[in-house]
């Protein structure tokens, strides 16, 4: 793979949609314990607990049996992983590299962060999504997770796409200037939209500040929506251009819902600076809605039979800073799954109106005001600043 290459349409894969940890990890720790060749595995969020002492019993074992195992964990964020458990894996023979090590010289280059999520197993099985090995993620010892998620099974073809990420970032892992490629890139030619709608997935990904098909894709199948348009981000600071194309896409009598996180949230600030984009979008005609009972950290897209989900935020800072990946389908079955759990959701959610967010109480109309300035000025700040 060379820097800035677009992944093509694949067929023939089948796609399943896992809904929270306590799904989604026990499948993943069976596709480690019965790994045969190798175990690639990159992740943002990793710390102790009980989640990750599961995990690293799977791959222990699986190093122990000659499997080559290989960890690509975010410096910043695997900051609470202990200097125990880092060395138990390096013992067993599980190969640990860490993404862009924090070093106060670097200044803002720390920012640059791999916040993709990854999990592939031989040429068998892999897994894309928004986890993290954390107990918020997944606590064997509690009846349900603190954090809401979702990861996708995959087998097929594409595979080989997820596994040539992969081994590009582990390439690149150690180089000096690993956030600028030494190619120049050239801007994403998207491959048109495949005539065939089952078993079709593609890789799409964003490479700080460099590559950004995982965009461009969103934004084309935004502009050629034609039923509905769903929604769901934790950290809602999306992009001038994903704004507009969800209002124009509204005022094309398309049903635009977006499923936000509510007041279960690990970054309250966040959520204060994206609700002053909360007026445009509902006078718009988008609909709003806050997920009540968790935290949501799902990242989820369905616009009519075309589906996104991954690790992308579609937010300023996401595709400013961050490697991200995310598996774009075409297949009847994962886009069923997907309304369904849009659904579900939904209805455990509250709408907010225009009528609320113009009678918020005052604390919370200063906390929006505050955070939604701060954030705004540092974004024009970084706009004019060249790395």
């Amino acid at each position: 793979m060379r820097s800035g290459a677009v992944f093509p349409w694949r067929g023939d894969n089948r796609f399943e949609l896992l809904v929270d940890g306590a799904r989604f990890f026990p499948r993943m720790l069976d596709a480690i314990a019965a790994a045969q060749r190798q175990v690639e595995l990159e992740l943002y969020l990793v710390e102790d607990g009980k989640c990750f002492d599961q995990l690293r019993t799977a791959l222990v074992d699986a190093a122990h049996r000659g499997v080559q195992v290989r960890c690509l964990f975010d410096s910043f964020g695997c900051l609470k992983l202990s200097p125990a458990n880092r060395q138990a894996l390096v013992d067993a023979g599980v190969q640990l590299r860490l993404y862009n090590p924090v070093r106060w010289r670097r200044g803002l280059r720390n920012l640059f962060r791999d916040h993709r999520k990854i999990l592939l197993v031989d040429d068998v099985v892999g897994y894309v999504g928004g986890t993290g090995a954390t107990d918020e993620f997944w606590n064997p010892d509690q009846p349900q997770d603190s954090w809401h998620e979702v990861m996708v099974e995959m087998h097929g073809p594409l595979l080989g796409d997820w596994r040539s990420l992969f081994e590009y970032q582990w390439r690149c892992c150690g180089e000096r200037r690993f956030w600028r490629p030494v190619e120049p890139l050239q801007p994403a030619r998207l491959p048109p939209p495949p005539a065939k709608r089952r078993g079709l997935g593609r890789l799409a990904y964003a490479a700080a500040r460099q590559h950004r098909d995982i965009l461009r894709a969103l934004l084309r199948s935004l502009g050629q929506s034609r039923r509905q348009v769903l929604f769901a981000t934790p950290y809602f600071l999306p992009t001038r251009k994903v704004r507009r194309a969800l209002m124009r896409a509204a005022r094309r009598g398309i049903e635009v819902r977006l499923l936000l996180t509510g007041q279960r949230t690990d970054h309250p600030a966040v959520r204060y600076a994206g609700h002053r984009y909360y007026p445009r979008l509902l006078r718009a005609g988008v609909r709003i809605f806050e997920y009540e009972p968790r935290f949501l950290h799902a990242k989820m897209v369905l616009v009519d039979d075309w589906v996104s989900i991954g690790s992308c935020n579609f937010d300023h800072w996401n595709l400013r800073w961050n490697l991200e990946a995310n598996l774009e389908a075409f297949d009847p079955s994962l886009c069923q799954a997907v309304a369904q759990c849009f659904e579900q959701d939904f209805a455990q959610s509250k709408e907010i109106t225009l009528v609320d967010f113009q009678n918020r109480p005052l604390p919370l109309r200063l906390y929006q005001r505050l955070w939604g300035w701060l954030d705004r000025i540092v974004i024009n700040l970084l706009d004019q600043r060249r790395d």
